[in-house]
């Protein structure tokens, strides 16, 4: 499985503001990982539901992956582009990454 290509959140973030009919944020975390932290406006599906609810991502935007802190995200945004979503990332550091460099009111964990 090829690596998937990273973007770093502060990137992230700038597609999202600048592209945002273009550009999908999908949270592979588990629900009660959302009620520790979240990004508002992601698209969330666990890790685990991904095979099964493919249907509901958009092919053809830009996907970003996060999770944690970007191991879970790096597998979802791989098997994407074996899937065809030819523009999956991982988002590098995941959601601890994002506090820091985006958003310090969602708290690490």
């Amino acid at each position: 499985m090829a690596a998937p290509e990273e973007i770093s959140p502060v990137e992230a973030h700038r597609l999202l503001s600048d592209q945002p009919q273009q550009t999908v944020l999908l949270d592979v975390r588990e629900p009660m990982e959302l009620e520790l932290a979240r990004v508002d406006g992601a698209l969330h599906i666990p890790m685990g539901a991904i095979p099964a609810r493919l249907n509901e991502i958009d092919r053809a935007k830009i996907i970003i992956c996060l999770c944690r802190s970007g191991g879970r995200s790096a597998q979802v945004a791989a098997f994407l582009r074996q899937q065809g979503f030819s523009d999956a990332r991982n988002l590098t550091g995941g959601i601890n990454a994002w506090s820091t460099d985006v958003d310090n009111s969602i708290q690490p964990y």
